[in-house]
């Protein structure tokens, strides 16, 4: 009887000790060292997800790393969703338009654009440095809309230049596509309309950044924010967490969904 309790009590603490071992403290890659990492990749971490964010204007009432922020928050919801992923930094300097003479977010102080060749030599060198550390499957995802194609076209090139090997890439439209389609449904059966859902820092864009990094938005800014050449589309001013977190719950669902299905896809699929 003796012998049977300290067997059990051994195996509860090496069983443990191992589960401790191989659960990384953080799921964002930047918080870890190298080896952290490695062990993570031994105990069976297979994905990392490359968010792309962006500097731009957002308004009076929301800082210009809007994107970033909330890139990383929902980036890290996924992955703990996921359970064996891992998330990289985001990339802050994404394609905002053309610099001189400035257009769109440009023609406001703060937006940093680089050109589209940049961006997606950036994407591709950081896909190749992961499959060199061991992952398995890299996933693309972004929060803004100007560089969904770019994400596409980089994870195609990386499946190219790996085709016939385990590795690949995942462009994930669903990301972006849940904050364009399911969220803003979600708003519209709260009573919203689409003038001050908007497109642009409107109620969407707002609550959603209330309901992951509230200290970057101006709550005293919100009423009047809509006012045309603000650099917002849309009317800010009923904007809550609570609204934002309806976001939230759609974008980490359904990307967790759609990566869980690329991933099962063979290594040979376009």
């Amino acid at each position: 009887m003796r012998l049977t309790f300290v067997l059990s009590a051994l195996c509860l603490f090496f069983c443990g000790a191992a589960a401790t071992q191989a659960a990384p403290r953080s799921v964002y890659l930047e918080d870890l060292t190298w080896p952290e990492v490695r062990d993570a990749l031994g105990a069976g971490t297979t994905t990392i997800i490359v968010p792309a964010g962006g500097t731009e204007q957002n308004g009076p009432h929301m800082a210009l790393g809007k994107h970033n922020a909330r890139a990383k928050a929902l980036a890290g919801k996924i992955a703990v969703a996921l359970g064996d992923t891992l998330v990289a930094p985001v990339l802050a300097y994404v394609p905002e338009g053309n610099i001189s003479p400035p257009d769109g977010h440009m023609r406001f102080p703060g937006t940093i654009s680089i050109p589209d060749g940049a961006f997606k030599a950036t994407l591709e060198a950081a896909g190749r440095s992961f499959r060199q550390a061991g992952f398995t499957h890299i996933v693309l995802l972004g929060d803004s809309g100007n560089y969904q194609n770019l994400l596409r076209d980089a994870a195609a090139d990386l499946n190219r230049a790996w085709a016939g090997s385990a590795v690949r890439a995942h462009f994930i439209g669903d990301y972006y596509r849940a904050a364009q389609a399911a969220y803003v449904q979600a708003l519209r059966a709260k009573g919203l309309t689409e003038a001050q859902i908007g497109t642009h820092a409107g109620v969407a864009d707002t609550s959603l950044l209330l309901a992951v990094e509230p200290d970057m938005v101006r709550s005293d800014k919100l009423e009047g924010s809509g006012k045309p050449g603000s650099g917002t589309l849309g009317d800010p001013g009923a904007s809550t967490a609570a609204l934002g977190q309806l976001g939230v719950d759609l974008i980490v669902t359904q990307t967790v969904a759609a990566i869980r299905k690329a991933r099962v896809r063979k290594s040979t699929d376009p």
